[in-house]
């Protein structure tokens, strides 16, 4: 699969370069003068995608769907995310808590909230 396949399956899908991400949609709308269209019509070939025809909207665009075939290809086809750092992965939490907080503010509560914890965990 040619990586420009690959990439209009993560984006019909909603996913990251790496095939990371919740795929909240499952379709690519494409003029038919355009190269991503072709691409689509070889995804359908291949049976990782099927046309659903004509979309309703102002450019009359054709849309595509993908098949469990594409969502399993997508999966594979995927390069695996690079690994990341404790300190990456402490503040990709702090981004996913959605606290108020500044970066800051977050580690200091985090340090005070382990202690906490750890005190309890010794009077139990």
């Amino acid at each position: 699969m040619k990586s420009s396949h690959l990439h209009i399956l993560q984006h019909s899908l909603g996913v990251d370069q790496y095939g990371r991400g919740p795929q909240y949609r499952n379709h690519f709308v494409t003029g038919g003068r355009c190269e991503d269209f072709l691409l689509c019509k070889e995804l359908v070939e291949m049976g990782l995608m099927v046309e659903q025809g004509v979309a309703v909207i102002p450019e009359a665009d054709h849309c595509f769907i993908v098949t469990y075939d594409g969502k399993k290809a997508m999966a594979d086809g995927s390069p695996p995310a690079p690994k990341l750092s404790r300190s990456a992965l402490r503040y990709r939490e702090f981004l996913s808590e959605d606290s108020g907080m500044s970066f800051g503010e977050w580690l200091r509560a985090q340090k005070h909230w382990k202690r906490y914890l750890k005190d309890r965990e010794a009077m139990a």
